[in-house]
């Protein structure tokens, strides 16, 4: 049976349909309903309709909506996890762990839509405000496209999804085409709350009939995580709507002579080859202090080549296929080019299918692709510097500005890091890749605009409006 999309509160079966098969095994998972330009079309002219009541609804009505979506997924935890696992290929320990992100996610945005207050403001600063005063409220800014990647396919949905609700703003839905069943899975549970019929549409659909968000006026936000070629490109077609992108990188370690050797080794490990480092902040360069580098070194390549590899649902897997062969062969070949123009390969390097060993690489530079792109792939580079000025250096010798981490004790050098290292976020003794659902997360230079996080999210996706009396 084809399952149906979720279009303005209805689930609907379109005459267009797509397959979603197993990263892991090509095992059918599901066939899904795929939405056409006429679908589209209704679900903007929908969530449009209902804006006056999303925005009239009281604080406790948004919260009850929030409340029941992140009770919910507490309590189908496993199912959900497990759906996951099946379509992404995520390790179901990972699995577990973003179910419970996105029910905190929700959880989030419940606290964050009481503290949306106003302010107000005395206007006789100068002589022309005398005897006037200012009441600033916050209005939701209209309709929001989101539209989302396939590694985090359930928890960066809530990231769009939850501040939406909160500002009163209905939301049309495009999640990844690979993986749209943990998508699909929420808005059952959104279904069962009172929120307007019409203010939460997810429409699985290609590329083409998804571009009617991103160019329409109606739209007033988009929301967009994915690529940086195409999320710029989404930018520059977007005219007047206001545009966040989160927009990954290739994030940056610096780990400092007097770092804990055994405790960076254990960290960065899971920065590089977490999701077999389908992730944003995926740690694909590490560069290390020439005092430490061989111990760092040989630890790092013993505790990569015990990776337990295999079948995602197996709870004891730490590593398995990437998302689809395709990728799998990019990542190969760029690891091919980089050792053919002089790089190391001191672990991992074999793919078979989808699947991409725990890869290490040193000896490479910034004219090669797995330093200078994001990999987004299990592959890291680890290389050792002569100081901590060129620790920062090298971390800012990227177009990208997502993430960096930094392991190191010393007050002064943190601050100095703070301050100089050219990202939207640094992790101090941990990796780039951590990251929690109330901080502001989001990057510089080709990273992205604005940030996620409940709070900061929703600050996109509202207007202040002052009255003066």
């Amino acid at each position: 049976m084809i399952k149906p999309l979720y279009l303005s509160g209805e689930f609907l079966r379109t005459e267009y349909s797509r397959e979603i098969r197993s990263p892991w095994n090509n095992e059918l998972i599901a066939t899904i309903s795929m939405a056409g330009p006429g679908d589209v079309e209704k679900a903007i002219i929908a969530a449009r309709s209902v804006l006056k009541q999303t925005r009239d609804m009281g604080v406790f009505e948004r919260v009850a909506v929030l409340r029941h979506v992140s009770d919910r997924l507490k309590q189908k935890r496993e199912e959900f996890a497990k759906l996951l696992a099946q379509e992404s290929a995520k390790p179901l320990k990972y699995a577990l762990s973003e179910v419970d992100r996105a029910s905190d996610t929700f959880l989030i945005a419940a606290e964050e839509c009481k503290r949306l207050t106003g302010e107000f403001m005395r206007l006789d600063w100068t002589a022309a405000g005398k005897g006037k005063t200012g009441v600033v409220h916050y209005f939701p800014a209209g309709v929001v496209a989101g539209i989302t990647p396939f590694n985090f396919p359930f928890n960066l949905v809530a990231h769009k999804v939850a501040p939406a609700i909160a500002t009163g703003c209905p939301i049309i839905l495009k999640p990844a085409s690979s993986t749209p069943l943990s998508a699909l899975a929420l808005a059952e549970i959104i279904h069962e709350t009172k929120l307007p019929k019409g203010a939460f549409s997810v429409l699985p659909c290609d590329r083409k009939t998804g571009d009617m968000l991103v160019t329409d006026n109606r739209i007033a936000v988009l929301s967009f995580t994915g690529s940086p070629e195409i999320g710029w490109d989404m930018k520059a077609r977007a005219g007047r709507k206001k545009v966040v992108l989160e927009l990954g990188g290739n994030a940056g370690v610096y780990i400092a002579d007097d770092a804990d050797v055994d405790h960076a080794v254990e960290r960065c490990l899971v920065g590089a080859f977490a999701y077999s480092g389908q992730i944003c902040i995926h740690a694909q360069r590490i560069f290390v202090d020439y005092k430490i580098f061989e111990e760092f070194i040989g630890k790092f390549i013993t505790r990569a080549e015990m990776l337990k590899t295999g079948d995602p649902l197996q709870k004891e897997t730490e590593l398995s296929t990437m998302i689809d062969e395709g990728n799998a062969q990019r990542v190969e070949s760029w690891m091919n080019e980089a050792i053919q123009k002089g790089a190391k390969l001191l672990c991992g390097g074999n793919r078979k299918g989808a699947f991409f060993e725990a890869t290490i690489l040193t000896g490479t530079d910034s004219s090669m692709k797995v330093n200078a792109e994001e990999v987004f792939g299990p592959i890291v580079v680890i290389e050792k510097v002569n100081s901590r000025d060129e620790g920062i250096r090298q971390l800012n010798n990227t177009r990208f500005g997502l993430q960096a981490g930094i392991f190191t004790n010393d007050f002064q050098f943190i601050q100095k890091a703070f301050r100089e290292i050219e990202v939207g976020g640094v992790i101090l003794n941990d990796v780039p890749t951590f990251r929690v659902d109330h901080m502001p997360y989001g990057g510089v230079k080709d990273s992205g605009l604005g940030r996620e996080g409940v709070k900061y999210a929703m600050m996109d996706f509202i207007e202040p409006r002052i009255l003066v009396q």
